[in-house]
């Protein structure tokens, strides 16, 4: 009896450790070198859309950026999507941006890290900017 409640136990917390560690969320600074990585929205009628995107990293949190795509519509409709890459896989919330300088400070870094493809994407973007902070 007493070996079997030492086990449920340690089963307890080995659970309980794994569950805490999963709701911290993602490293985001383990995030910030990678060039792309793969979203997972729902959409409307609840199949998956998998879309390959950019990532950049700011002051510790992670920011995404679309404008006029069904990918985008999924995200702001849902508030959540799940976020694949070599840190892992992560069902993260994402937050829609609406400061206009906080836009900005994100699509300069954007620039920063893309470079040039970022600046000839821009000619390519069709409807409303939309960035989104992710959280774990």
């Amino acid at each position: 009896m007493r070996n079997t409640l030492a086990t449920a136990a340690a089963l307890a917390v080995t659970l309980a450790l794994g569950g805490a560690a999963a709701a911290a969320g993602p490293d985001w600074s383990r995030w910030a070198d990678l060039e792309t990585i793969e979203v997972i929205s729902t959409d409307e009628e609840g199949g998956s859309r998998l879309t390959t995107i950019w990532i950049v990293v700011l002051d510790g949190q992670a920011y995404i950026r679309t404008a006029g795509t069904t990918w985008g519509d999924n995200v702001e409709r849902e508030g959540t999507l799940k976020l694949r890459g070599a840190p892992g896989e992560y069902v993260v919330r994402a937050e829609k941006i609406t400061d206009p300088a906080l836009q900005e400070t994100v699509v300069a870094l954007f620039r920063e890290k893309y470079g040039n493809t970022d600046a000839v994407m821009e000619f390519f973007r069709f409807g409303e900017r939309r960035i989104f902070r992710l959280s774990g």
